[in-house]
């Protein structure tokens, strides 16, 4: 597992839990000292109101995703077993999420 990478588990997300995607946020730093993973949501709906934590991947099919899907800047911990690794973002839309957790983040 590595920054970046695309996820599926019983995610929580802001109105239900459910078998979700996501993408692994962690730095490399925190998946070595950790058993626990940082992962932002992926959804299918679209944003009502997109803002600048929003992003519309472009190359999720080459990501392993079955349909067009958006990062939204809800992060979450969750153990390493309850993820599976499906795929992973390309450079540029890994890029994309790591300016929205900027942007999300006072980092």
């Amino acid at each position: 597992m590595k920054p970046g990478d695309v996820v599926v588990g019983l995610l929580p997300g802001a109105a239900e839990t459910k078998v979700r995607p996501g993408v692994v946020v962690a730095s490399e730093l925190y998946l070595a000292e950790r058993p626990d993973v940082l992962v932002g949501i992926l959804t299918t709906k679209p944003p009502s109101h997109a803002g600048t934590t929003d992003y519309r991947l472009r190359d999720w099919q080459s990501a392993g995703l079955r349909a067009p899907s958006f990062f939204r800047a809800y992060l979450l911990t969750i153990y390493r077993s309850n993820v599976t690794v499906i795929g992973s973002l390309s450079e540029r839309d890994w890029e994309s999420v790591r300016i929205c957790i900027r942007s999300a983040l006072a980092i």
